[in-house]
């Protein structure tokens, strides 16, 4: 329970050289693979840390409300610390990703429609003796587990790159990059952040100059689906140089698939989402309009992974879009 405690749960993860992405964005692009974490996302990184400071400070019951990914971090963060947890998902998640989590040891109960109504069920169960609430992406220490992945790119690159690449669905990634960069002097690093139409939160509070909360998630990336981003996404704006930008979902699946065929690495349409960014010639659209470096010295794709797919799901999410499978250019 002692070493449960004080070494992180996360591992350091590949930042990996892609040669097929460098190619269609015309710059080195690196990957850092956040699919090859214990619990399959970048997601182990601010719950671990969240979940080990829950446990020394005597916590004993972890409840957290996921569309998968963040609970099956807590799951296995729980199961490290020897504590039970409890996942409540929205009623449409996958089995795939409930067995996932019943494989962890973990208590999965299924409320609501979206990550939304979940998480008001997290919050009441979280009132019991004993019990706390692991918040998927909106809390200080999430974001202060997350902005470990920027001090690896740095002991990796040396020099900071010339833009990162991340999705966002609650904001938690992009808080804990933006504190990372802050961390290590690279505010001036712009970051790229994609959202799917339907689930695009930030990009709706940003225009708006204030939180906008969705009125319903239409988007097929339902790990982006948070109605409301939180409020630290948008301290991070003034903070850091942000472009702010939305796919369509068929963007998404299709540089699903597209690196699958390039990398052989499956990952869901959220981790799609920032693979686009490239795929679909949005880097290159960013630096004609004058708003990105016209050379830059390198681009860092945060690949985020994620439980929610497999082939079957993507070939429905194909057809569902009215895409054939194999690679295509969007």
């Amino acid at each position: 329970m002692e070493g449960a405690q004080s070494e992180p749960f996360y591992r350091v993860s590949p930042l990996l050289q892609s040669w097929a992405l460098s190619q269609v964005a015309g710059t080195t692009v690196f990957l850092k693979c956040e699919n090859v974490q214990p619990s399959g996302s970048f997601k182990i990184r601010g719950i671990g840390h969240f979940c080990q400071e829950m446990a020394r400070k005597g916590y004993r019951h972890l409840v957290c409300s996921s569309g998968g990914n963040a609970g099956i971090a807590a799951a296995y963060s729980a199961r490290r610390l020897g504590l039970p947890a409890t996942i409540v998902l929205p009623e449409a998640t996958s089995q795939q990703v409930v067995r996932r989590l019943q494989g962890e040891g973990a208590e999965v109960l299924l409320a609501g429609k979206v990550w939304d109504d979940a998480n008001l069920r997290a919050e009441e169960l979280a009132q019991r003796d004993g019990w706390v609430n692991v918040p998927p992406f909106d809390h200080p220490l999430i974001w202060e587990g997350n902005a470990s992945l920027v001090r690896e790119l740095q002991a990796s690159l040396g020099a900071p790159p010339g833009a990162v690449v991340l999705a966002v669905g609650g904001g938690g990634l992009l808080a804990g990059v933006a504190a990372g960069l802050l961390e290590v002097g690279w505010q001036h690093v712009p970051i790229i952040a994609m959202e799917t139409r339907g689930a695009h939160s930030f990009h709706a509070a940003l225009e708006a100059g204030r939180l906008v909360t969705l009125p319903d998630i239409t988007s097929v990336a339902k790990s982006l689906g948070a109605k409301t981003v939180t409020a630290q996404a948008l301290v991070c704006a003034r903070q850091c140089h942000i472009l702010s930008q939305v796919v369509e979902d068929a963007e998404a699946v299709s540089a699903v698939q597209r690196f699958l065929d390039d990398e052989r690495m499956l990952v869901e349409p959220a981790c799609g989402a920032a693979l686009a960014a490239i795929y679909s010639g949005l880097v290159g659209q960013l630096q004609a309009e004058g708003r990105l470096c016209p050379s830059l010295a390198s681009i860092v794709v945060i690949v985020c992974g994620g439980n929610n797919i497999n082939s079957q799901q993507l070939q429905a999410l194909q057809t569902q879009l009215g895409q054939s499978g194999g690679s295509r250019a969007v």
